[in-house]
């Protein structure tokens, strides 16, 4: 049992191993997981010593080394060398770049010069930076590329087949339209819908004046539903109240007023059983179940008392007052209704249900008082108008569900093709044939009739993210004023004027020059930029540093902290493993240090261990007595933050200062930019933009057409409108595709070689050989390198590991599934697809599932970098109780048990993947 209450899984509880057959050392799973195992160690190896500021010297070529040239033989990071030659070094433009001007002379050295200063190390913050978790990815990212791209030479390599999840998927349909529905769908805790609009009258001097009153039902888990009634200034407060409440938090944006009304007709036909000529009516009003219809809905929504009992004493029952006025309760279905501020209204829904997704904010005091304060109860003319809603709402999913059928089986009738275009894709220079075609014809009907069936397919799946985008969301009239805004404003004309007279490489170039040009020796202007900028955050932090030491009040615990965020990088570390071995706060580690001077005497490491007792107190205990003892530890734990990040910028102000920065600026823009350039210029791309803007004009003109109909319009011809828009302007992509490609010198055909040349490597291998495990451990063996029966036994408790883990994030995926009602989310919300699996670009489905377990795992960053600008106290307290959470959620994981004898291969496994790389 490990101390996280998590299993280790021992060998014998394994199931029987297989014994190895035809005279092999080791089974195909045995020889599988060995591999695997020595890879992982040394791309682990690799990627940590790519932190040092030698490690470029031991790539080898186009690198300069002490020693001289580096054979691939000697590499001491043999799989980065690998890739770093074959899939780096061969990209398009970089190919063009010069071994000793650009890669030695400019890119290493600044790499060199970036290692050696430091910048940012990870235990000086809360957590671990983006740069170790980036680095963490990295290593998962090459791990899986060399396990699946070198092969085992037997032939016999076995994985561990696991039997899938028998996933019932709700459906790309069903998950797009869950967040539209209007009621029984939790976020948070919280069930909250934008239900009605009414008029209010406040007076103002003389005048009364008409505003508008958003009704909102609010319903949390076992509790009973209410109503509430917001004003848009209302929920204008709420965002700016979250900003006080959540300094620095990214919220969604407030949606612009809007006035617009929508107009409906057949709005109760489906629901009442009325006749409908629509073939197409309502059938169902819920993607996961039965929504109680409107009818029946307006019977039991009561107006008064309906927060004193549950259902059988308020919504049990039936409505007082069946009509107002004597008039009908609902409108004749062939009526036209006039919904006031109905595209408010639902952009109001999208913004309350974004803010209501992040937990943080749903915990809000702020969040908290708006969906609570002062319930109304509705009027008899208010839930007319909630039950129109509402019919409207329904409606809307009824229809969204239709279109995305039709387009499912339009693009369901492509599959054929789409099989013959997979396969065309897949196999040996597939993606180059496909750019030769394209280059050759000028037309799409032109086209093979796969790539024909492709495009066809392709127009379909555009059309739907088109009419998702603009019209089946919630903050679709939102994001389609935007996008009508932001068209509006760009001055096309002058940009397609621009691009075709003017030499954009030329300007461009001369830009750079004023930026990066140092007259007789003196700063650039860019340099001069830079350093304003890192100089005015070094004098801020420099203001909050000394405020804090006038705090502290004693210059030795102030002057180690300094000292210690200044030493250099092997003190730190030392310090750093007191700091996990003791188990002790680094700034208690730094200050009882005897590496860094001054000693402290006995009352100042009295001083300092009392306010880590208090602070420890003040962080498990809520406590203002005990938070103000713990002030003095808090303001040292900020201070030595302040220390880092100011160093951190004076260290970026001397790379900033460094020429090799300006001349590596300006290479890499001659080798990126200036290609491209001359390949737009060549190809009249001017003609593009006029095109793009016709495109999106016509889109607005549809999206409008589509919105002033009612909810009652035909589906197909709906889905036929948008596949119709793609269609009028598809021959001009493909003219503007076809330009590109045809003037391109060629850089179309290299990017997708070196695309095809990663591809052939995880399909095929390396061509210098495979991997001969079976002869590694047999030799290793032999010569009494390895004990057999012990390295046999951690082998098999690898698979074992990985079978247990495999079984335990299998049960929480479906526990998962089970508390959410459904399958996992991030479904496509488009119909249709390519069936391209893992195997088509040789990668094994069961390693790409292993490794994505470590990502499950991982914390969320942005929470961590909240947490940032937290007091310290607060900060301290939230990742603890996160901490806590991983372990919770993390009970009972199978832990990687611990392997020694496998080690005793690394010598040997290494010379034999330095041959098997070495090309």
């Amino acid at each position: 049992m490990a101390q996280n209450g998590s299993v280790i899984p021992a060998p014998a509880a394994a199931p029987p191993v297989p014994k190895p057959t035809n005279g092999q050392a080791l089974t195909g799973k045995q020889e599988h997981y060995l591999k695997r195992e020595l890879i992982s160690q040394q791309v682990k190896y690799e990627i940590t010593e790519l932190n040092s500021p030698t490690a470029l010297q031991r790539f080898g070529a186009p690198f300069k080394s002490d020693f001289g040239e580096v054979s691939p033989l000697d590499s001491e990071l043999p799989i980065l060398r690998y890739i770093f030659v074959h899939h780096v070094r061969e990209f398009p433009f970089l190919d063009k770049a010069k071994e000793k001007e650009f890669w030695q002379d400019k890119l290493q050295v600044f790499l060199q010069s970036f290692a050696n200063k430091h910048i940012s190390s990870s235990e000086d913050r809360l957590e671990e930076t983006k740069r170790r978790k980036l680095s963490i990815k990295c290593q998962k990212l090459v791990e899986l590329m060399m396990v699946s791209g070198i092969p085992t030479a037997s032939g016999y390599e076995e994985r561990i087949r696991f039997s899938e999840l028998e996933v019932v998927d709700a459906g790309a349909i069903d998950h797009g339209v869950l967040q539209s529905l209007p009621e029984g769908h939790y976020t948070n805790g919280w069930d909250v819908n934008v239900a009605g609009v009414r008029t209010t009258s406040v007076k103002r001097n003389i005048r009364y004046h008409k505003h508008a009153e958003f009704i909102l039902r609010v319903k949390r888990k076992n509790e009973l539903e209410f109503f509430i009634g917001r004003r848009y200034g209302d929920f204008s407060r709420l965002h700016k109240r979250l900003r006080t409440e959540l300094p620095g938090k990214i919220l969604p944006p407030m949606p612009k007023k809007n006035k617009q009304s929508s107009t409906a007709s057949n709005l109760l036909s489906g629901i009442t059983g009325r006749d409908d000529d629509d073939a197409s009516s309502i059938s169902s009003v819920s993607t996961m179940g039965t929504v109680p219809q409107v009818a029946s809905s307006m019977n039991t929504l009561s107006v008064k008392d309906h927060r004193r009992s549950p259902s059988s004493a308020s919504f049990g029952r039936n409505s007082p007052r069946a009509s107002v006025d004597g008039r009908p309760l609902t409108p004749a279905p062939d009526d036209s209704v006039v919904l006031w501020r109905e595209n408010q209204r639902i952009s109001l829904r999208a913004f309350l249900r974004t803010l209501l997704s992040n937990p943080q904010i749903a915990s809000t005091r702020a969040i908290q008082d708006f969906l609570t304060f002062e319930p109304m109860t509705p009027t008899d003319a208010d839930v007319e108008d909630i039950a129109r809603r509402k019919a409207m709402d329904e409606k809307r999913v009824e229809e969204q569900k239709q279109f995305y059928e039709i387009a499912r089986k339009r693009a369901a009738d492509l599959d054929v093709y789409m099989e013959q275009f997979r396969r065309d894709i897949v196999e040996s220079n597939g993606l180059t044939k496909l750019f030769k075609e394209i280059k050759e014809k000028t037309k799409i009907q032109d086209l093979s009739i796969q790539y024909q069936k492709f495009a066809e397919w392709l127009r379909i799946e555009v059309a739907a993210t088109i009419y998702h985008l603009f019209l089946a969301e919630d903050n679709s009239p939102e994001l389609f004023a935007q996008m009508k805004k932001i068209h509006s404003m760009i001055p096309y004309t002058m940009i397609k004027n621009a691009i075709r007279i003017a030499n954009p490489a030329a300007v461009m170039s001369s830009i750079l020059d004023i930026f990066l040009a140092q007259p007789f020796g003196a700063r650039s202007l860019m340099q001069r930029i830079f350093a304003f900028t890192l100089n005015d955050g070094i004098k801020s932090f420099q203001k909050s540093i000394d405020s804090l030491i006038s705090k502290i009040d004693d210059d030795v615990l102030c002057d180690k902290l300094k000292k210690f965020s200044d030493a250099p990088e092997n003190v730190k570390n030392v310090i750093r493993t007191e700091s996990e071995l003791d188990s002790v706060d680094l700034i208690v580690a730094i200050l009882r240090s005897e590496d860094i001077e001054p000693p402290l005497n006995s009352k100042q490491v009295g001083k300092v261990f009392n306010a880590y007792v208090a602070w420890n107190s003040a962080v498990e205990n809520v406590d203002e007595e005990m938070k103000q003892g713990a002030q003095l530890f808090s303001y040292m734990k900020q201070l030595l933050k302040l220390y880092t990040r100011q160093r951190d910028k004076a260290m970026m102000l001397s790379m900033i200062e460094e020429p090799v920065t300006l001349q590596l600026l300006r290479d890499l823009f001659t080798i990126f930019y200036e290609p491209l350039v001359r390949v737009y210029k060549s190809a009249n791309v001017y003609n593009s933009v006029t095109d793009f803007a016709v495109f999106i004009d016509d889109m607005i003109t549809v999206v409008d057409k589509c919105r002033e109909q009612d909810v009652s319009a035909d589906p197909n011809q709906t889905v036929q409108a948008f596949i119709d828009l793609c269609q009028r302007h598809e021959h001009n992509f493909y003219k503007f595709v076809h330009e590109v490609h045809t003037h391109d010198n060629g850089l179309f055909t290299q990017l997708m070689g070196w695309i095809e040349g990663i591809l052939e490597f995880l399909r095929q291998g390396p061509k210098a050989g495979k991997l001969d495990i079976n002869a590694l451990f047999a030799g290793a063996v032999s010569v009494g390198q390895l004990d057999k029966a012990k390295a046999i036994a951690e082998i098999d408790s690898l698979i074992a590991w990985q079978e247990a883990r495999k079984k335990w994030h299998s049960d929480k995926t479906r526990q998962k599934m089970a508390a959410e009602g459904g399958a996992p989310g991030g479904v496509e919300t488009v119909p249709g697809g390519i069936a391209f699996n893992s195997a088509d670009f040789g990668l094994d489905q069961m390693d790409l599932q292993e490794m994505s377990y470590a990502e499950d795992e991982e914390d969320s960053s942005d929470e961590e970098e909240e947490d940032d600008d937290l007091d310290p106290i607060a900060a301290e307290r939230k990742r603890r109780a996160r901490k806590q959470d991983h372990l919770r959620r993390t009970a009972g994981e199978p832990v990687k048990p611990e392997v020694v004898e496998i080690n005793n291969l690394r010598e040997s496994f290494l010379s034999m993947l330095r041959m098997v790389l070495a090309e």
